[in-house]
């Protein structure tokens, strides 16, 4: 061993080699997760991949046009129902086109396509009939169209109902007070409400019952044609009689005066 005198052809190791550069920091931007296939662009929303998108499809009738499968604000309660397929257990639907022509009963995905084609809505009309009636439309179209016809029913409805007004008297009502409430009841009367005249009997009153009935006589020929008796009550203290407007002598007052053609052809001949 003391002969070795020589030297290594190789350099001995003795330092440790040095780690690798560290990997960049693990960020929300650029993370993309193998099991779910989702994009995670920002920590507050998850986009789904094109793959996931297929196989994760909602099961809303709501389709075609750039609505997709996203809902109104203002779609209510029922409206989910309506459009909630996933309410509809039945494999088969029966199935009405977007011109209300009756295709029959085919298979409900055949439904759900024809809907997807035609870029509207599948509505569910019967959800417990068997098999469920659904039908292709505009859903948004519709449901305006519902409202529209709805508040035209209100509208007639308000015009056609009659509001009741309530005029007093006293038995010995003097001639002034007499007069307004007589202007004030035909007023009523052309608006199309009804009148009910009161004469109310205190006390002793009730011993000049008849001069109260004289009373509302007088104020029933003073309003004239343009009421006509609907109840009455002589019986009690508080007498009254209710008046309805005459719908003939009002419209016809409403009627514009028909010209004379006659005279309209001597002028004209001058």
């Amino acid at each position: 061993m003391a002969g070795l005198t020589g030297t290594f052809p190789f350099k001995l190791l003795l330092s440790r080699p040095k780690p690798p550069p560290p990997s960049p920091p693990l960020t929300l931007s650029s993370f993309n997760s193998k099991l779910l296939a989702l994009r995670l662009c920002n920590p507050n929303f998850l986009t789904p991949s094109p793959q996931v998108s297929a196989a994760i499809r909602p099961t809303s009738a709501r389709y075609g046009g750039p609505r997709g499968f996203s809902r109104s604000p203002e779609v209510d309660d029922d409206d989910d129902e309506a459009l909630d397929l996933s309410t509809v257990r039945s494999a088969t639907v029966r199935l009405i086109d977007a011109q209300q022509n009756m295709v029959g009963v085919v298979p409900k995905s055949e439904a759900i396509q024809m809907a997807e084609v035609a870029e509207l809505d599948l509505v569910i009309l019967s959800p417990d009939a068997e098999p469920p009636v659904v039908r292709i439309m505009d859903y948004d179209k519709y449901r305006y169209e519902l409202q529209k016809k709805k508040r035209g029913q209100q509208k007639k409805t308000a015009a056609s109902r009659m509001d009741l007004k309530v005029l007093k008297m006293g038995y010995n009502i003097d001639i002034h007070d007499y007069t307004v409430r007589l202007k004030a009841a035909k007023k009523f009367l052309k608006d199309g409400d009804k009148v009910k005249v009161i004469v109310n009997l205190k006390g002793r009153e009730n011993e000049f019952r008849n001069n109260a009935i004289e009373l509302i006589r007088r104020f029933q020929n003073d309003v004239g044609e343009l009421a006509i008796e609907a109840s009455k009550n002589f019986r009690e203290r508080n007498i009254y009689i209710i008046l309805s407007p005459n719908k003939a002598v009002l419209q016809k007052a409403q009627e514009p005066p028909k010209q004379n053609e006659a005279v309209n052809e001597v002028s004209a001949g001058v």
